[in-house]
């Protein structure tokens, strides 16, 4: 199982923090961080400029589908950025934390 994190965004912190929740609890995530972000983006023709907190969720590619699903249940956004990344390198018994605790089986 190949560790990834995954990325959304919404407008506020009681969102971030009930997806980040919502989402560990469900076991999807080994867990998921929060932070504060300003974005500037084009929507229906017109520049935007909003504060956003970012929520990052650490799972593995096996997971992803489900994760995707779930942020897309949770989310306000008509269109949420949803995207991911592998972790290129990884502490071994970090990344295995993680797979752990991204299927319910909740070893190490």
């Amino acid at each position: 199982m190949r560790p990834i994190a995954v990325f959304t965004t919404v407008g506020s912190q009681d969102d971030a923090r009930a997806m980040a929740r919502a989402l560990v609890e469900r076991e999807l995530a080994a867990c998921a961080q929060i932070c504060a972000i300003e974005s500037f983006y084009v929507w229906d023709g017109t520049l935007q400029h909003d504060p956003e907190w970012r929520i990052l969720f650490k799972t593995t590619d096996e997971r992803y589908a489900e994760v995707e699903a779930a942020i897309r249940e949770l989310h306000g956004y008509e269109l949420p950025a949803i995207h991911a990344v592998a972790f290129e390198h990884v502490f071994t018994p970090y990344g295995e934390w993680v797979a752990a605790h991204s299927t319910g089986s909740r070893k190490p």
